[in-house]
């Protein structure tokens, strides 16, 4: 391990405390992340030039968010950090980042991929009107660019981000127009037997929901999203169905969406570790064993970039993932410390799935999406589109689908719709999602610039 370097991928909570495990086993390793400040997407730091209250940006979380951030400034001259980086390839000689406009292949020993998630995309007639914003984007807006997506925006879909971001909005001086959640009261209550396992965690949610309404904010639980609509090419407000089937609208001047979150996967994919289709969060995901490693000796995986967990999850997994790294590499790392880490995540593996329980993924949308809506904005493809591949063309899985339809063909390679798309292929095809497959990962897993120079 002398000779190559130790990567760590991400620079969030999974990624931070693997390279504070690494540093203390007296390595110095290279820590690539494409932000330009560590924390990652729920501990996203403030612009150097802002100065909110961590509270009004992190709510119950700030002591810990302060945490990260401060136990990694003091890792700063012990590592080799480089930020503003991202991680598009794979050669036989290492990793292929990008910087600006410098491409460098960085050689490895190994590498942890602590790369986090994106918001899981239900699409609706309308979401692609200015206007409307994935939940993620609404908070980097709020955190990293200190602005919101509008003065009355509402927050659509399901999952307890739904109402974290709403609640940072009114804390920013944005009051919800409303927050409409697509799962039912109902179905939450069947979720908290899992998710009693971490009771405080349930109470702040509780909080911010009681905070929103305190503060007027209407919240509407079982819905069924209808339609944004807009007016002058901006969005004007959101139509949808309540737990009743009454047809009802709010106006508003932004829509923040978001139906829980998705893995990123394309850089294991890439390293060709094996996937499985796990069916408690309808996902595929890189195969790993309990202490993070993957079907390939040389890559680990921790956070929620393999299993959604949360950012104290991903702490755990992140540590633990480095511990892995240090014993296989023939350092000395005590039982103890594995099995208190073990113990840790079978509470977070708990809630975890009792979210996913609480806040289901409703694929039954995606089954109802008109024919004539937008689900892959970047190539433009529609559901109806979708639907000729899986009949008239005879596609059986996605990438079939993708080479004849070209969903997942663009710049995001099927981050936004690829999951919506493959609910929509399975359903005309009337087989289970898992049977569709899912989209392959093509280098670059990001858009580079064409006039990008490779530096030895």
């Amino acid at each position: 391990m002398a000779d190559e370097p130790v990567i760590v991928i991400g620079a969030g909570p999974a990624g931070t405390r693997a390279a504070q495990r690494l540093v203390q086993a007296g390595l110095r390793p290279v820590v690539i992340d494409e932000n330009d400040r560590q924390g990652g997407q729920i501990y996203r730091r403030q612009p150097e030039n802002f100065h909110r209250a961590p509270e009004k940006l992190y709510g119950t979380e700030a002591a810990k968010a302060t945490s990260l951030h401060t136990d990694f400034d003091l890792l700063r001259p012990h590592i080799d950090y480089r930020p503003g980086t991202t991680v598009w390839g794979v050669s036989t000689e290492g990793l292929m980042t990008v910087r600006g406009q410098d491409v460098t292949i960085v050689p490895f020993s190994r590498v942890i991929i602590a790369s986090g998630a994106t918001d899981r995309i239900m699409p609706v007639p309308g979401w692609t009107t200015p206007g409307a914003y994935s939940l993620g984007a609404a908070q980097i807006a709020l955190k990293a660019q200190a602005c919101a997506i509008g003065q009355k925006p509402v927050f659509m879909g399901t999952g307890p981000l739904l109402y974290l971001v709403a609640w940072q909005y009114l804390q920013a001086g944005a009051k919800p127009a409303a927050v409409l959640d697509t799962s039912a009261v109902s179905t939450r209550m069947r979720g908290l037997r899992r998710m009693a396992s971490r009771a405080r965690v349930v109470a702040n949610g509780v909080r911010y929901m009681a905070d929103l309404a305190r503060a007027g904010v209407r919240l509407h639980a079982g819905i069924t999203p209808r339609a944004i609509e807009g007016s002058n090419n901006q969005v004007s407000g959101v139509a949808w169905r309540d737990s009743r089937g009454r047809l009802r609208h709010v106006s508003c001047d932004a829509v923040g969406m978001g139906y829980g979150l998705r893995s990123e996967t394309q850089l294991a994919d890439l390293l060709k570790c094996e996937f499985i289709f796990d069916p408690c969060f309808t996902q595929w995901r890189p195969h790993v064993d309990r202490n993070g490693h993957t079907s390939r000796p040389d890559v680990y995986l921790a956070g929620d970039g393999v299993l959604l967990r949360g950012a104290d999850a991903a702490e755990a997994a992140g540590q633990l993932a480095a511990c892995a790294v240090l014993r296989d590499g023939g350092h000395a790392v005590a039982d103890t410390e594995f099995t208190q880490l073990h113990e840790t995540l079978a509470v977070m593996n708990r809630f975890g799935r009792g979210l996913a329980e609480a806040f289901p993924w409703p694929a039954h949308l995606a089954r109802a999406l008109p024919d004539e809506t937008v689900v892959c904005r970047c190539e433009n493809i529609t559901a109806g589109e979708i639907r000729r591949a899986a009949g008239e063309l005879d596609a059986p899985e996605m990438n079939r689908a993708k080479a004849l339809t070209r969903p997942g063909m663009g710049r995001c390679q099927g981050r936004m719709c690829g999951l919506a798309a493959a609910e929509i292929l399975a359903a005309a095809r009337n087989v289970p999602v898992r049977e569709v497959g899912r989209l392959r990962t093509a280098a670059p897993v990001k858009p580079l610039p064409l006039n990008c120079t490779v530096k030895s």
